[in-house]
């Protein structure tokens, strides 16, 4: 468990570091230009996932996520206790992720964000993306688990895009993404509302993949 609890916190807090880091440097390289930021920002995230999924899957599973973790304790994967373990473990490494990224860009080590997301739109957009991704995580599982990562990283990079909130679909993203007021971030008024978004949108693709597959869905 603890080396299990590690993989957890040091795989979160790098994926922070990148997404809190890429942000910045995108938009100071960008000049003004928000389409050329998001592009760093989701390019070097979708590249860092799937080298973090690649590495830590056989050391915890590579959960880096509440959302994936709660889903896997549902489907009796993990237990209660482990469960709550790994949520820990990735709180604390999401901020310190952060913390790692603003040490870089010599900003303090950690601020309120003032970006607003907030709204119908924004809500439903955290549901798909969160549902996508975690029927990206179960079926690759499933069918294709060598081409999980792949199959991760290709997918938060296009769903950088394609919905409207730019794809948080984590919660502790989210959370720790509160503390940086910077490109990447969320003002903490909103995070509740994404969060719950997010859990929303798993579930439901825990019970829409248990319907495609009936009985075979809990296989891997």
């Amino acid at each position: 468990m603890r080396t299990r609890l590690l993989a957890e916190g040091l795989g979160t807090a790098l994926l922070l570091a990148t997404v809190v880091g890429s942000g910045i440097m995108g938009e100071r390289l960008a000049n003004g230009n928000a389409a050329v930021a998001l592009l760093a920002n989701a390019l070097a995230t979708g590249a860092m996932l799937f080298v973090l999924i690649s590495l830590f899957t056989p050391l915890s599973g590579a959960h880096f996520n509440p959302a994936v973790t709660l889903v896997e304790w549902m489907n009796r994967s993990l237990g209660a206790k482990a469960a709550l373990s790994y949520v820990g473990a990735q709180i604390a490494g999401a901020f310190l992720g952060v913390i790692i990224a603003h040490a870089m860009f010599d900003l303090p080590p950690l601020f309120a964000s003032t970006h607003v997301r907030t709204g119908a739109a924004q809500w439903w957009s955290e549901f798909v993306a969160t549902f996508g991704l975690l029927l990206t995580i179960l079926l690759g599982n499933r069918l294709t688990p060598q081409r999980t990562a792949m199959l991760i990283a290709c997918y938060i990079s296009a769903a950088y895009w394609f919905t409207a909130s730019t794809s948080f679909a984590n919660p502790v993203v989210t959370m720790a993404r509160a503390a940086t007021d910077t490109f990447s971030g969320i003002r903490p008024a909103d995070v509740f509302q994404f969060v719950l978004a997010q859990l929303a949108g798993a579930i439901a693709a825990m019970l829409w993949v248990r319907f495609m597959l009936g009985s075979n869905a809990r296989q891997r």
